[in-house]
């Protein structure tokens, strides 16, 4: 496979993250191997830092492969992500979601 530039990297990110549904997580690194850039799960961090303001793509539905949100807990970005999964249904407990029952699974 060619090298891809930072923005062919960047939008495949974007997809593979878009495409996961409502009611699911994905970890950093699963993303990142659905995109076609295994081993870049801290790649996948950044992407989500570069999304556009007012993207519609889910980002707060990324997690670390520990199933936990990567946010600080009790900052601001963790309250926002936990709240943004529980409203799809996702249970969060201490910052945690059990991967066997909401990680996607295309």
């Amino acid at each position: 496979m060619s090298e891809l530039s930072q923005q062919e990297k960047l939008q495949a990110i974007w997809f593979v993250v878009s495409q996961i549904p409502p009611g699911k997580v994905a970890t950093y690194g699963q993303v990142a191997s659905l995109a076609g850039l295994p081993g870049l799960s801290r790649y996948v961090g950044y992407a989500m830092k570069q999304l556009p303001d007012g993207s519609s793509i889910p980002w707060y539905r990324v997690i670390n492969s520990q199933g936990k949100i990567s946010f600080p807990p009790k900052s601001k970005a963790f309250f926002r992500q936990q709240s943004a999964l529980t409203h799809e249904g996702v249970e969060v407990h201490n910052g945690r979601i059990p991967l066997k029952r909401f990680q996607w699974a295309p």
